[in-house]
């Protein structure tokens, strides 16, 4: 029998399977956190330790998100970061959330995807964003032109270039067509090959509509940035669903949202930890960026009016609590979104924190590990 888009995109890992008592399958966004008095090298062990989990406990997903020139965030080269998870896993799929792709020629992102499917074959996403995961001035280093809203602009031309690359398929005539990102397809034509020509799930990610309208013109699935952008998260799944046209990738829209969660033992832990990434939020947003404060920190800082307004705001998007408050929320929130998967990232000065917090969420959802034939 011949296999329909919505399996193929199952197999592939798109559409996730809810586990133990989850509404939704959830997954893990990680942002490489980096804390005062700490190290890269510590915030890199953590994600290794939350990946671990990840892998061990039923998360379907585990994506680091591109970041660059915040001395509180080391997830600057995703890629490089995934390649050193996939050593250390063995089931949970690995991927970009996402990677900024007007910060990058689309061949170099092709050829850095394909070489972690060859790594992890059927287990790598790729999340693509069109904002530069940074300040004007760092764009600008990083794309070598001041013309930052091109790159913007073009982002539907750089995709539709990156995936002729990722499926090796430019058309006769065209000035690329000779050229192959390798690993891939390539490799299963050419004589002698032998390789599958399976290549990574593409994703758009957005925080406003346009990358919501365009996923779903092109019938790809959705990530929305709720945890920064929380306001436009009912919207922008409106316009994904509505503008949704099937695709060889799939029949119906499929959408899951990033979630800003910390779940402690004692709910007053919670608060103490959500206050101090709150701050760490303060400073970045004006122009003080550095690393994540202590709670301790958090608690003796003298918050000015304005910043208290932004604190307030800020955390009334972030799900913490005990675990079983953190259950509730994120329970509530895919309720009221009707997202398909749930993305949770837990950012707090201290790895053995974060670690908790995805121990106690999967405690609380009852997280085994078992899956079945399609996870």
């Amino acid at each position: 029998m011949d296999e329909t888009v919505d399996e193929a995109a199952q197999r592939d890992g798109i559409r996730g399977t809810a586990r133990g008592t989850a509404p939704v399958p959830l997954s893990v966004l990680d942002l490489v956190t980096v804390g005062a008095g700490r190290t890269a090298t510590d915030a890199l062990r953590t994600s290794v330790e939350i990946a671990r989990l990840a892998d061990s406990r039923g998360f379907h997903r585990y994506w680091v998100a591109e970041h660059h020139s915040m001395p509180g965030v080391a997830s600057s080269s995703p890629a490089v970061i995934l390649a050193h998870l996939a050593a250390h896993t063995d089931r949970v799929r690995l991927g970009s959330g996402g990677v900024m792709l007007p910060n990058h020629a689309p061949l170099v992102i092709a050829e850095q995807f394909g070489t972690l499917e060859a790594m992890a074959p059927g287990r790598i996403d790729l999340g693509l964003g069109r904002a530069p995961g940074t300040d004007g001035a760092t764009a600008a280093a990083l794309r070598r032109t001041q013309r930052l809203n091109e790159g913007a602009d073009d982002f539907p031309d750089q995709l539709a270039e990156l995936v002729r690359f990722l499926d090796d398929d430019f058309p006769d005539g065209h000035p690329y067509a000779r050229i192959h990102a390798v690993p891939g397809p390539v490799q299963a034509t050419s004589p002698g090959g032998v390789q599958s020509r399976h290549r990574p799930p593409v994703w758009l990610l957005g925080s406003s509509g346009f990358s919501a309208r365009l996923a779903g013109a092109l019938g790809l699935p959705f990530a929305f940035a709720h945890h920064f952008s929380a306001q436009n998260t009912i919207p922008a799944l409106d316009l994904y669903r509505d503008s949704f046209r099937p695709s060889a990738v799939l029949d119906a829209p499929y959408a899951l949202i990033g979630v800003a969660a910390i779940a402690a033992d004692e709910e007053k832990e919670a608060r103490r930890q959500v206050l101090a990434a709150a701050l760490s939020m303060v400073r970045l947003r004006t122009g003080r960026p550095g690393l994540v404060p202590t709670p301790e920190e958090a608690e003796a800082y003298e918050f000015s009016a304005m910043e208290r307004e932004f604190v307030g705001s800020w955390n009334a998007n972030v799900i913490h609590g005990t675990a079983d408050e953190v259950r509730a929320g994120l329970d509530d929130l895919q309720k009221r979104t009707g997202a398909d998967e749930l993305m949770i990232t837990g950012n707090a000065h201290s790895g053995d924190v974060r670690l908790r917090s995805y121990e106690l969420i999967a405690d609380a959802y009852g997280l085994t590990g078992e899956r079945g034939a399609q996870g």
